[in-house]
C-alpha cells in the first residue's frame, strides 16, 4: 500500500483548496457572464427596434426630401452619408454583441456537458476505501474526483473517463506509482455500477 508523507498530503490539501479558490471564481464569472447575456440579448432587442425605427426615420426623410427642387439635391446625399456612419457604428455594436453572445454560449454548453454527463456511464480508478467519510481528501468542488458511498465503505476515486480504455491505462500510471489496489470502476448517476476488468 503507497505511503503519503504528512508534508505531501498537506500539499495536497493546499492545492485541493486553491483549486476551490480557482472554482469559486470561475463559477462566480459565469453568474456575472450570464448576468451580461441576459443584458446583451435586452440591449440588442432594444437595439435592433432603435435600428429599425431609424430606418424607417431615414427612409421617410430621405423619400419626403426627394420631392424637393434640385437645389437641395447636395443635401440630400449628405444625409445620406450620415445614415450610412450611423449604420456602420450599430453593424460594429451588433457584431460585438454577436461575440459575447458566443463566448456566453460555451460556457453554457460546459454545463450542459458536465449535466450530460453526470447522467452518462463513466469510468473512474479507485484508489482507497474507508470506512468512515471524515475524510477530506476530496472536494465536491473538484470535478475529476469521486467520493461514493458504497455499502459499508467510502471509496474515492480519480479521474472521470468516457471509455473503459482511458481509465485502464489511467490506472496502470496509477499502479505505477505505487497505487497496486487501484482498480477501475463504472458509474451511473454517482453510483457505482460495477468493478471492471483492470486490462
Amino acid at each position: 500500500m503507497p505511503f503519503i508523507e504528512e508534508s505531501d498530503l498537506l500539499e495536497l490539501h493546499k492545492d485541493i483548496d486553491k483549486a476551490q479558490i480557482i472554482n469559486e471564481r470561475l463559477l462566480d464569472q459565469i453568474k456575472f457572464k450570464n448576468k451580461e447575456l441576459k443584458k446583451s440579448k435586452i440591449q440588442r432587442n432594444v437595439l435592433a427596434g432603435v435600428t429599425a425605427l431609424f430606418l424607417i426615420g431615414t427612409l421617410a426623410i430621405t423619400s419626403f426630401t426627394a420631392g424637393l427642387s434640385s437645389s437641395n439635391g447636395f443635401e440630400k446625399q449628405e444625409n445620406l452619408l450620415v445614415s450610412i456612419d450611423s449604420l456602420d457604428a450599430i453593424k460594429t455594436r451588433i457584431d460585438n454583441l454577436k461575440q459575447q453572445n458566443q463566448e456566453l454560449s460555451l460556457v453554457n454548453e460546459f454545463y450542459l456537458a458536465k449535466k450530460f454527463l453526470e447522467k452518462e456511464k463513466i469510468y473512474s480508478v479507485q484508489v482507497k476505501s474507508f470506512v468512515d467519510n471524515n475524510v477530506t481528501l476530496a472536494s465536491k468542488a473538484l470535478t475529476n474526483t469521486m467520493f461514493v458511498k458504497t455499502n459499508p465503505f467510502y471509496s474515492y476515486s480519480l479521474g472521470n473517463f468516457e471509455t473503459l480504455e482511458e481509465a485502464q491505462k489511467f490506472r496502470k500510471q496509477l499502479v505505477d506509482l505505487g497505487f497496486q489496489d487501484a482498480f477501475v470502476a463504472s458509474y451511473q448517476d454517482g453510483k457505482r455500477i460495477q468493478i471492471e476488468d483492470p486490462y
